[in-house]
């Protein structure tokens, strides 16, 4: 099988070492660098004009959003052989991605949409999670690929449903860390030491993986390792909102994550990792998670 893998970013680069290593495998990136660099590190073969993708059974494309996938589609689309497939694994909009599937099958051509879960970790270890939107047995032409690259691959419904439950999975991810760093800096404040009060929750009915996994490692350590970006997450949660949008929820609560998650991003920067919208709630309230009032902030500046 010949694969051709667009998007060598942080998640896209290593998923398609792997495939190299099992697969015939093109690899295009808009950097063209970050393609030449992966071809010497990995056995890929580098194409320079994305229309050279066009020669392979599967086609694999994990880019910033499904703008750039639309582009690429009508590009490379009249290039390719009918029963050719589209494995789309970026986090885009479901309605972006049921239009490329519609121009693509014109074609003759199969769209998957295959959106991942797990961050760099999972990409870099091959133990992702993959929820694909489309025809099952499509799905099944190409299982092979995703088995390289996953540990888990979930069918989720039609064609965009794949991007919807990436999106809501995300849209949970923000609120629930809005939700402990809230929380967690009102019991800094209240004298509370983290370490004693992610102790109760994590053994208690509020925990949740922010609480269990991403505040411990990163945010009690001040770590902050970049491996999804904040910019990323806001896209995210905004698309979120848009399947509610399309639904019969109103989505009060998505909605206001949505409005903080942006805002977060402006303030501290698209490319600070996701965790560190934590640090907007802190510094609104002159607390940090782990070290308690900072800078002359809390009830000790005031006499209390």
């Amino acid at each position: 099988m010949r694969v051709a893998f667009a998007g060598l970013g942080a998640m896209g680069g290593p998923m398609a070492g792997h495939l190299a290593g099992v697969f015939e495998t093109r690899v295009w990136n808009r950097t063209l660098s970050r393609a030449e660099r992966h071809a010497r590190e990995h056995g890929s073969i580098l194409v320079s004009d994305p229309a050279e993708l066009a020669d392979a059974d599967v086609v694999c494309t994990c880019l910033p959003t499904d703008v750039e996938v639309a582009a690429l589609a009508r590009t490379l689309g009249p290039a390719l052989s009918p029963g050719t497939v589209w494995l789309d694994h970026t986090s885009g909009d479901p309605r972006g991605s049921r239009d490329v599937a519609a121009e693509l099958a014109s074609r003759d051509v199969d769209y998957l949409d295959a959106p991942l879960s797990g961050g760099t970790d999972g990409a870099e270890q091959a133990r992702l999670t993959v929820m694909v939107g489309g025809d099952e047995v499509v799905l099944e032409q190409v299982r092979p690929v995703l088995d390289v690259v996953a540990a888990r691959v979930v069918h989720v419904g039609p064609v965009g449903a794949g991007m919807a439950v990436k999106a809501v999975n995300n849209g949970l991810l923000a609120t629930s860390l809005w939700a402990a760093a809230e929380g967690l800096v009102a019991l800094e404040a209240a004298g509370v030491e983290a370490a004693t009060a992610l102790e109760v929750i994590n053994g208690s009915s509020g925990r949740s993986f922010a609480s269990e996994r991403l505040i411990p490692e990163r945010v009690v350590t001040r770590a902050f390792p970049r491996t999804f970006a904040l910019g990323l997450l806001a896209k995210d949660v905004g698309l979120a909102a848009g399947v509610l949008d399309d639904g019969p929820v109103d989505g009060p609560l998505l909605h206001l994550v949505e409005r903080l998650t942006a805002g977060a991003a402006e303030e501290l920067g698209g490319d600070a990792d996701h965790v560190e919208l934590v640090r907007a709630v802190e510094r609104a309230a002159g607390v940090e998670i782990g070290r308690g009032p900072v800078g002359g902030a809390g009830p000790e500046a005031d006499g209390a």
